[in-house]
């Protein structure tokens, strides 16, 4: 009985440690042609787990996958079509009051990004 206390507790507190992302956050992402676009981040943390979505360009809504809190540190991926392929964008990002520092990568290679997202008030 006391191990099973135990156990509840030490993942409570741990959960009481995690980054609270939850809410609206924007950002101004670089863009390929040093242009920079801004992106709308809808965010639910549940424990470990962080769904949401993202909206961008044209103002289409992406839903997040494979989204994880670990401490202040999140990570998710986004899945977007452009002229028929198939892109994942995987985002890294560190939390920091209200700020997540990010980078972005593209899944199979390609040039990372970093920006900052706050969150909307």
């Amino acid at each position: 009985m006391f191990l099973r206390a135990f156990v509840c507790m030490t993942v409570l507190a741990i959960a009481a440690f995690a980054a609270d992302v939850t809410g609206k956050g924007t950002a101004s992402v670089p863009g390929r042609d040093g242009q920079t676009r801004e992106v709308t981040y809808n965010f639910k943390a549940e424990g470990s787990t962080l769904t949401g979505t993202t909206t961008g360009r044209g103002g289409q809504e992406r839903p997040i996958s494979d989204g994880k809190i670990d401490g202040d540190n999140i990570s998710f991926k986004v899945k977007m079509e452009f002229q028929g392929n198939s892109v994942v964008m995987n985002y890294a990002g560190k939390v920091a009051g209200d700020e997540v520092k990010f980078t972005q990568t593209r899944e199979g290679g390609g040039q990372s990004r970093e920006f900052t997202a706050k969150r909307a008030k």
